[in-house]
């Protein structure tokens, strides 16, 4: 009897671990709503397009007659850029592919230097406008974030020319959390997966990986199974913040709260018709003015413009939407600025 009740006092004492541990470990998840068993999802609730809303998205792109435009690429110093270790400055290459010099380090945000973003070489969204730097042109890159594993962001054939081009000493990668196993497969180890308010300090410079509202996916079958997320980065009590895509939401506030003001925002404006499609995923100019108010940011560049026409709007729609967007909300124009494709300009301004 005294055997038996020792061994119900044991299974009980098992049974309390086990729901102390179960406890736990709902408490943890609880902290973390944005991940489900079987990937990621938004902070807020998103309506995500399904099979009709897409058919219907490629019936009226296949209709549709947006114009497509060639911009020019601005008068740019390539040798400069590498040979510089001391001025602060920002290059738009184009997209959502921007080189930033500061602190002697060079950082390559979302790099993409296809003729296509796609999967095949063939088929796909056309780039109209070149990148404004090829990649034999650019300085040694230091660290290289991605924000998302879309083809107009993360392209496979500008990762393999960036790590051939430095192979001796490759670039170092943040990524958002999942995404580092696509890394490791085309034989890339040198990549910090981060989850939303990580951080991750390297050479003087922290990397904050913070939430927005988007999704992943490079095929039909694995939608969500990456993260996707926006950076701010931090060196020497400055901040610059990359969005690479996303819809409106209240995680700007909550980034505003905690790291503004900004002192540099990069924000897309393209790629947001029609609206009842695009809404929950990407920005148009009025909602990238208020990302802009939300995150407190002392100056913002318009990004996601001007290279690929992915969606149904003209491909200069986007810089006269902006323009009505900023009177509107009585935001200089030279707050919240636009820069040509290759275009460089000086940092030191903007940042102290």
């Amino acid at each position: 009897m005294i055997l038996l009740n020792k061994f119900y006092c044991s299974l009980l004492g098992m049974v309390i671990i086990f729901l102390i541990g179960a406890c736990s470990t709902i408490e943890t998840i609880s902290l973390k709503k944005h991940h489900r068993p079987d990937g990621y999802a938004n902070n807020t609730p998103q309506d995500s397009p399904g099979i009709a809303d897409m058919l219907e998205f490629a019936w009226d792109k296949m209709s549709s007659d947006s114009k497509a435009i060639e911009y020019p690429i601005a008068q740019n110093d390539p040798l400069f850029l590498q040979q510089n270790t001391s001025e602060p400055t920002i290059t738009w290459i184009g997209h959502a592919t921007f080189l930033i010099q500061i602190g002697g380090v060079n950082i390559l945000t979302d790099p993409h230097f296809s003729e296509r973003a796609s999967p095949v070489s063939w088929a796909g969204p056309k780039r109209y406008t070149p990148p404004g730097l090829s990649i034999e042109e650019l300085p040694f890159i230091d660290f290289v974030i991605i924000s998302h594993n879309h083809y107009d962001h993360l392209d496979l054939t500008t990762i393999r020319q960036l790590q051939a081009k430095q192979s001796q000493n490759p670039p170092f990668f943040f990524v958002p959390l999942g995404l580092k196993s696509w890394f490791k497969d085309i034989a890339i180890d040198n990549v910090k997966e981060l989850d939303w308010w990580d951080q991750d300090t390297f050479k003087n410079f922290t990397f904050h990986s913070v939430p927005l509202r988007h999704y992943s996916s490079r095929t039909p079958w694995d939608r969500n199974e990456t993260l996707w997320t926006s950076w701010v980065i931090e060196y020497d009590q400055r901040t610059i913040f990359f969005v690479g895509d996303t819809g409106y939401s209240k995680d700007f506030k909550d980034i505003g709260k905690r790291f503004g003001p900004i002192d540099l925002s990069l924000l897309p404006i393209g790629a947001y018709e029609p609206r009842h499609f695009m809404k929950s995923i990407h920005v148009n100019p009025e909602e990238a003015v208020m990302i802009h108010q939300d995150v407190q940011s002392r100056y913002s560049i318009g990004m996601h413009w001007g290279t690929f026409m992915l969606t149904t709007e003209d491909m200069d729609e986007p810089p006269r939407h902006l323009q009505k967007a900023l009177q509107q909300a009585n935001v200089s124009e030279s707050e919240f600025f636009l820069m040509k494709h290759g275009e460089t300009r000086m940092l030191d301004l903007l940042l102290n």
